[in-house]
């Protein structure tokens, strides 16, 4: 075993297929941040709220103000780096910081899709994307055809995690006998050309699309590992995403996973992909002279260590909701960071009512002082949400000189197409409740049964 290991560890592939990868991530990281400047979004998001939701463990991190203009700049301008191989590291490293951040100033935000950029960033920071076809090769005269096979396979099992995950999510019994949320969101599509008026408002349709998303997803890694099976693979990945894109407004995502996808093709076709961007760019004559050297990777035990144990995490982070008690669409206990993506229609109403303890006088609160209607809409219906909000106006009425603060919520909530149900014990002092991994014994019981995984 340790010597299949160890040869595994030293085999060499060509580097065109990581090059391609690391210009097409920057290129879509740079036209990422370029469309969130130019919708307002920095503003809208960051910088007008009153109140920023936090990830637990990080509350220290915040928005900058102002200032979250230089950072998007600075994270900007490093992913257009990455993209031409100029100081890679550096420029990876500074990606990685700041988008990150940018991710963990306001919880309101988390995508999936975010989450997926901060990790294949992280994981970029250990591979070689720049030896080959790199701004870097010009300054230093030199270049690597051939790099550790590893370093392209560690991106391709990230990739295969994020589908397969994906996929293994939409087992579920509200996703495959439902066809929920998917029999919510398609009808109120019906603006679509052709297909909105009558394709979108069918019942078999919404079934049809909830089947077929989950055998995709399941599917589509081993398709792309194969060689016979590639190509049409690779035509699944852009229909799949193209559709996905048109149907719902998710931004990059889909550009970013069709582009990635490419890094499943065997080296020559990249070569072909690099050649073309040669002749367009007028580069051949930069890159003919260069010396081509065996690339060495430095600290290479710690390295391996690195990515072993961030794949293992990739693994096991998914499965972490098995540890809560509860129904985990209702909690969403170990939600968050599972890819677990559009699985629900959630949808609430949280009233909180401010008590006097001694004297029992109390009043209600009108979230709209306090929140945007982004934010009451993600605080409605989820209980990190609700208890961070309630701690928040804990301290805000107690510093106007308000005594004995307690801070209770009525709050229903409506998932999948169900009626609402009763989501918060009104009766606890959610001022008191400290947020924490152990479950949440203050969200009332669900009144139904999703089988899944």
């Amino acid at each position: 075993m340790k010597l299949n290991i160890n040869t595994y560890l030293n085999k060499t592939t060509h580097a065109a297929p990581l090059a391609v990868f690391r210009i097409g991530f920057g290129v879509m990281m740079c036209l990422s941040i370029i469309r969130f400047w130019y919708h307002g979004w920095i503003d809208t998001l960051y910088i007008q709220p009153k109140f920023h939701f936090s990830y637990y463990g990080f509350e220290f991190i915040k928005p900058l103000g102002n200032y979250t203009y230089i950072l998007f700049f600075i994270c900007g301008l490093s992913a257009c780096f990455v993209a031409l191989g100029l100081k890679y590291r550096i420029a990876i490293i500074s990606f990685f910081l700041s988008f990150t951040y940018i991710e963990l100033m306001d919880k309101t935000t988390y995508l999936n899709h975010y989450y997926f950029i901060s990790i294949l960033s992280f994981l970029m920071l250990f591979l070689p994307a720049n030896a080959y076809f790199s701004v870097d090769n010009i300054i230093k005269r030199k270049r690597y055809e051939h790099i550790p096979k590893w370093t392209t396979d560690s991106i391709k099992l990230l990739l295969s995690i994020v589908y397969f995950y994906a996929g293994l999510a939409k087992l579920n019994s509200d996703w495959l006998l439902k066809a929920q949320p998917l029999k919510i969101w398609l009808p109120s599509k019906y603006d679509l050309p052709f297909i909105g008026e009558h394709l979108l408002q069918q019942n078999w349709f919404h079934y049809a699309m909830s089947w077929s998303g989950a055998l995709y997803d399941l599917s589509i890694p081993f398709l792309l590992l194969y060689k016979k099976t590639r190509w049409v693979a690779f035509i699944f990945v852009v229909i799949f995403h193209v559709f996905t894109r048109i149907l719902f407004p998710i931004g990059m995502f889909p550009f970013i996973m069709i582009v990635s996808a490419l890094i499943f093709f065997d080296a020559n076709i990249h070569v072909k992909i690099i050649n073309i961007l040669k002749y367009l760019f007028k580069l051949k004559k930069e890159f003919v002279s260069l010396k081509t050297q065996p690339y060495k990777l430095k600290y290479r035990k710690p390295i391996l260590i690195i990515v072993g144990v961030f794949l293992s995490l990739q693994l096991l982070i998914p499965f972490r909701y098995l540890l809560y008690p509860n129904e985990l669409f209702w909690t969403e206990e170990g939600y968050r960071f599972s890819w677990r993506v559009m699985l629900m229609e959630k949808m609430g109403i949280s009233t909180f009512k401010i008590v006097d303890k001694e004297t029992g006088v109390f009043f209600y609160v009108d979230n709209k002082d306090f929140l945007t209607p982004f934010q009451e809409k993600q605080m409605g219906s989820q209980p990190d949400f609700i208890l961070e909000y309630a701690h928040y106006l804990g301290e805000h009425f107690t510093n106007q000189g308000h005594k004995n603060v307690q801070v209770f919520v009525e709050s229903y909530v409506a998932l999948n197409g169900r009626l609402s149900q009763p989501f918060i014990d009104k009766s606890v002092n959610l001022y008191t409740e400290k947020e924490s991994f152990k479950p949440k014994n203050w969200i009332l019981p669900f009144k139904d049964d999703i089988k899944g995984l």
